[in-house]
């Protein structure tokens, strides 16, 4: 939690307002700082076991340079997230198998660089780019662990045999912003492009070969200043 923190505080004394001048007339260039937050639905898509997305919520810090005579602007935001996941399982006790859904926690910090395609300026825009992501284990959220297992084809693991994810990931966002000067609304999807479930393939769990991609969907409402 302290690495969360940290970040935070870093995000909280970007904000800025920068003049550009240009060589024969004067070019400004309007930095902008944004801060808001909303809701996440996460998931992982794996063949290894059944998942099922679900609800968490997330918090965004901004800042948006707005470039003067091109098809789209650019920001650099910074965005922490508390993320929930069910996974199918069961549940056991001597010789009683009951099946239960498992549900699992995963906070991540996450830092993109995204360009705005302007389709209506200042009102509404296409984003996309790269994010980078840094996210804690999976933690499962059960007092009893022991009686918990995870369902892996025909066989079955303990259920807290995949908390050992990978925690540095690289991400692809696309969405889109719709808004007026003070407050926007924005839609993200973001897809994983690395293998979250690959640090599971050091663990001697079981012969298999774990996969997984993030897939997370965020809406957020943002107050601009």
């Amino acid at each position: 939690m302290k690495y969360f923190k940290l970040i935070l505080l870093v995000v909280v004394t970007t904000t800025f307002v920068t003049n550009s001048f240009g060589q024969h007339r004067r070019v400004v260039i309007k930095n902008g700082f944004s801060i808001g937050g909303g809701i996440t639905q996460f998931n992982i898509l794996t063949d290894n076991f059944e998942t099922t997305q679900s609800n968490g919520w997330i918090i965004n810090a901004s800042a948006t340079a707005e470039v003067p005579h091109k098809w789209y602007d650019v920001s650099y935001s910074i965005q922490l997230s508390d993320n929930n996941l069910e996974v199918a399982g069961l549940f056991f006790d001597e010789d009683v198998f009951v099946e239960r859904q498992l549900e699992y926690n995963l906070m991540a910090a996450q830092l993109s660089f995204l360009m705005h395609a302007k389709v209506v300026k200042n009102v509404f825009s296409i984003d996309f780019g790269p994010m980078l992501q840094y996210n804690s284990k999976l933690e499962l959220q059960s007092n009893n662990p022991e009686n918990l297992a995870v369902r892996i084809n025909e066989t079955a693991i303990a259920a807290d045999a995949i908390t050992n994810i990978s925690q540095f990931n690289v991400n692809g966002v696309v969405g889109a912003t719709l808004g007026f000067k003070y407050i926007k609304f924005r839609a993200q999807y973001i897809y994983g492009f690395t293998n979250i479930l690959g640090k599971l393939n050091n663990e001697d769990i079981i012969s298999e070969d774990f996969k997984g991609n993030q897939s997370m969907i965020a809406l957020m409402a943002l107050i601009n200043f």
